[in-house]
Parts: C-alpha cells; sequence; structure tokens
C-alpha cells in the first residue's frame, strides 16, 4: 500500500503505512436501574443533526445514494442511537457486546449481548438485541494479543486486524493464509477465533486554518489541515503523524510561512498538532465544496456504521460509512494501533484531514487503499485520542470553556476528554458518560442527557 501525501519537487512520495500525505433480565440485571425508555428527545439537538449544512447532505446523497430526506433522517437517527447505546452499555456492564447501526437511514441500532436474558432491557431501548458468545472485553482482549505479538514479529503480509463487532470476532487481513495463521499463533490465540481475509491490498499513507486546506512541510511534502486547537493561549491545528516531525516547518495553501510541528507521534498513533503564526486564525470550519464550509460543534465518537464525511486537498469531500473502530494497521512505514476504518475514498495528499459525522470531529486522515476512481477504504486517527494526549481544545462554533485537564480528579471539568462510561460528579450529583467526547462548557451534565446519564 502506498503514501497518501503528495510531494513536490524531487521528494519521493512517504510510504507510511497506509496514511494519506499529498491515511429475561438475570438478577445481576434485575438490581440495575433499566435506562429510561428511549434517550432525550433533544439528543440529535445537542449535537447538531438536526441543522444539517446542504453540503453535507449533497455529499450524503452522492455517496451513499440516498434522497434529500433519508440523507437527514439519517443523522438525527445516528445521533439518537449514539445515546441509546450509551445506555444499553452501562446497564449490560461487562455483558455488553458492542452496538452498530443498519439500514439505509440507520433506522435500525443492534446492540449485542452474551445474555439472553438482557434482550427485554435492549428492546425497552428500541434496538435490537443480537445474543453472542463473546462480550467486548474479550474481544478487545484478543485483539490486545494480537498488538503484543505484533511487537515480535513481522506484520508485513498481516496489514490489519481489528474487533470486528458485528461478527462478534477479531479479524485480520493477510497477503497469505499462511502468514495468518502464524501471527495468530504467535499471539497464543486459537486460529478458530481470528477470521481471516487474504487480500493482496495494503494501506498506505495519504499525506499531501480550514479544515481539508493543503499545507506544505518543510517546502516538499504536502498534507491537509484536520481541525483547529488551541492550547493555552498557542492556537493551531492537528494533523497526521506521519506529515511531519516535531520542529518540521509549514507553509500554508498559499505557500506563506504558517507554523511549525509542536508533537508527532507516529508510528504506534498517527497524531500531530502545529503551532501556527499570528498571520493564522483558527476556524471551526471544516472545508467542504467550493468555497462552503460546515462548522464543527463537538467530538463525539460515532457508532459503527454511522455516515462520515472527509474533506482533503487532493480529493475534495467525500462520504461513506464507519466500519470498524479500534483497528491496527501495518503500513510500511510502522503499525499504528487504535484507527478507525472506514469505506470513505482518499488518496495522496488528503492525509491528516478532517473526518466528520454531522457536525462532530471524529478524527484526522491516515491511510488507506484505492482511490477516488475506484472507492477503497480510509482509515482515521480519531481526534478524541489526540486531544487527550497532546493537551489540546478543539475549536468549536460552541461556546468555550477552560483548557484540558488532567484525568484524575473526579469532577467534571470542560476540555477533558471523557470515555464512554466513565462517571464523574457535578453539581454534587453523580453522572456516567454515554459517548466519547471532549467536554464543552455548554455541555455539562445536567444540561446534556444525550451524553451523560444520571447514575
Amino acid at each position: 500500500m502506498v503514501h497518501r501525501h503528495a510531494v513536490t519537487g524531487r521528494r519521493a512520495a512517504l510510504t507510511a503505512l497506509g496514511a494519506l500525505v499529498a491515511t429475561g433480565v438475570p438478577s445481576a440485571v434485575a438490581a440495575e436501574p433499566a435506562p429510561p425508555a428511549g434517550p432525550s428527545s433533544s439528543a440529535f439537538q445537542t449535537l447538531g443533526a438536526d441543522r444539517p449544512s446542504p453540503v453535507m447532505l449533497r455529499a450524503l446523497e452522492r455517496d451513499l445514494g440516498l434522497t434529500r430526506a433519508q440523507a437527514s433522517r439519517r443523522l438525527i437517527n445516528e445521533a439518537e442511537a449514539g445515546t441509546r447505546a450509551g445506555l444499553l452499555r452501562n446497564a449490560l456492564g461487562n455483558r455488553f457486546a458492542g452496538a452498530w447501526l443498519r439500514g439505509a437511514t440507520s433506522q435500525e441500532l443492534v446492540v449485542a449481548t452474551t445474555k439472553a436474558a438482557d434482550v427485554p432491557t435492549i428492546k425497552a431501548q428500541g434496538a435490537k438485541a443480537a445474543v453472542v458468545k463473546k462480550t467486548l472485553r474479550d474481544l478487545m482482549a484478543a485483539k490486545k494479543k494480537l498488538d503484543r505479538a505484533a511487537t515480535r514479529v513481522s506484520t508485513r503480509d498481516t496489514p490489519q486486524w481489528y474487533v470486528d463487532v458485528p461478527a462478534n470476532r477479531v479479524a485480520m487481513e493477510a497477503r497469505t493464509k499462511a502468514a495468518a495463521a502464524a501471527f495468530v499463533k504467535a499471539a497464543g490465540l486459537d486460529g478458530k477465533s481470528v477470521g481471516v481475509k487474504v487480500t493482496a491490498d495494503r494501506p498506505r499513507l495519504l499525506a499531501d486554518i480550514t479544515g481539508g486546506d493543503p499545507y506544505y512541510i518543510n517546502g516538499s511534502a504536502r498534507c491537509s489541515v484536520g481541525f483547529s486547537v488551541t492550547k493555552g493561549e498557542q492556537r493551531g491545528f492537528a494533523s497526521a503523524g506521519h506529515c511531519g516531525k516535531k520542529g518540521d516547518r509549514t507553509t500554508g495553501f498559499d505557500q506563506t510561512e504558517q507554523g511549525t510541528f509542536q508533537a508527532s507521534t507516529f508510528p504506534g498513533k498517527d497524531m500531530s498538532w502545529v503551532a501556527v503564526n499570528d498571520q493564522w486564525t483558527p476556524t471551526a470550519n471544516v472545508k467542504v465544496e467550493g468555497d462552503q464550509k460546515v462548522q464543527i460543534t463537538g467530538s463525539v465518537q460515532a457508532l459503527v456504521g454511522a455516515a462520515v464525511c472527509r474533506s482533503g486537498s487532493t480529493t475534495g469531500w467525500h462520504c461513506g460509512k464507519i466500519e470498524q473502530h479500534d483497528t491496527s494497521v501495518s503500513y510500511a512505514e510502522g503499525r499504528v494501533d487504535g484507527l478507525t476504518r472506514t469505506t470513505v475514498c482518499a488518496e495522496p495528499g488528503d492525509s491528516g484531514g478532517p473526518f466528520v459525522a454531522g457536525v462532530q470531529a471524529q478524527g484526522v486522515t491516515s491511510g488507506g487503499t484505492g482511490d477516488c476512481k475506484s472507492g477503497g477504504t480510509t482509515f482515521y486517527q480519531p481526534i478524541n485520542p489526540l486531544l487527550s494526549d497532546f493537551g489540546l481544545t478543539l475549536k468549536t462554533a460552541a461556546v468555550q470553556s477552560s483548557a484540558p485537564q488532567g484525568n484524575g480528579a473526579q469532577a467534571w471539568a470542560a476540555g477533558r476528554v471523557y470515555q464512554a462510561g466513565a462517571t464523574v460528579i457535578h453539581a454534587g450529583v453523580r453522572y456516567r458518560c454515554l459517548q466519547t467526547h471532549q467536554a464543552q462548557g455548554a455541555w455539562a451534565p445536567t444540561r446534556t442527557p444525550a451524553l451523560w446519564q444520571r447514575v
């Protein structure tokens, strides 16, 4: 697989890993409070799903084959489903085996459990129940064994592995069955516990302040701006790690001086951020079609099956679906864990560009396979881990509050990234997080039942 960043002059294209530079409820359940029937009607309003931009709707119509009405309904369904899935994750506890969306308008939420007695609880949330053998925790533990084995053995011929939630198994893509079998054995797993797809494809990197605009690294490689961020008083933008190293200089779309990479992680993860000079003003905007833009209002993580769109400086604005979260990809340049796999197309130069679901930031383009003529698979580095690792605050159209803080305190704080299932204290009351997101001043638990459940 090849890089997805573009190169100028005589410099050869980067070849990192698929990146895109210029990439019957039992007694235990009965004792637990059942979640309320259906999410608050404000769920889709909290996430801005009821206010989609025309360009977002047009892209969903084009790339997913929907009507305008279907595209609008899909965004609302996905926002509401995220809250229902979060409530059920909390209710089922360790029996939870994942959640995903189905249907042209994401009208069907499926929630999996390992206990048939949980089916009524799931149906009470308006979801379809799937009774499976392995919990999500079991599947994640098996994937971690593969992650550890990848530090000891070559993954050149086994470039992808991930938890396939709908199939309730760990899945792997490999060039040969023999390579897959050797990797599985090295991880100490049973060959029957990992589904293998044999393919010649190999992800490549896509490297090539409005999200999707081009920028240039040290006058040669080109990538795409992800999302505007701040760190204290310093302004900048998030992008892919394979686009540049700490200290590398950048110029903007107009080739004027722009900024410097402050931090970059690649491989392992594919994340970076650039601090910009006073000539550049970060915005909450993401470039879509022509001179049109959408404004980001948060970073609530979308479910598997949800629609997602990407902006890049090579191929522009394209949409698809989320296939898997927490995918491990072995690029030629090194392994990256925790990526999200999508059906969106991308090409070199698109690396670092923004992925959005509705008006929620999802991640920055890493790498993939294929192109925007024949289609393909593209991976993104989720934005919330990036914000958390580098201590950044996402620039949004919503009211901003305090800067990111550490993860040790239990009191809710704006700017902190909360994972689904995390608990906080706010106004003397305990709440549990329903959907992974970076907290904002306007999203206090008392006002956002779409994101927090009182416990």
